[in-house]
């Protein structure tokens, strides 16, 4: 990958202040992570439940919940199944801004 460079090369010619911005909105960020599993729980859905709604096993949603890596489309599916919408979006220092690729297709 030529001509890409390490996160960490760009942040060295940050000021103080900048640093401490961005410190503070990651652990904002970190504050308000959950994982699925949690969220599943904490919206009151059994796996059971899940599975019914996505018209698969039970095991396969303890599976589902716990993967550290899954397609977007995979994971909009199981949001959706769940009642919610899945957005994405990019934070930067200075702003945030909402990807649209992974925007379900029109039926």
């Amino acid at each position: 990958m030529s001509g890409h460079r390490p996160f960490s090369d760009l942040m060295k010619d940050w000021s103080p202040e900048r640093r401490a911005r961005s410190d503070a909105r990651q652990a904002e960020l970190a504050a308000e992570m959950v994982s699925l599993e949690q969220l599943r729980e904490g919206l009151g859905i059994s796996q059971e439940e899940l599975a019914n709604v996505l018209d698969v096993q039970q095991p396969a949603i303890s599976k589902l919940v716990r993967r550290p890596d899954m397609k977007v489309s995979t994971l909009r599916e199981l949001i959706a199944a769940m009642g919610g919408e899945l957005h994405l979006t990019a934070t930067f220092a200075d702003r945030s801004v909402e990807i649209d690729n992974f925007r379900p297709a029109a039926a």
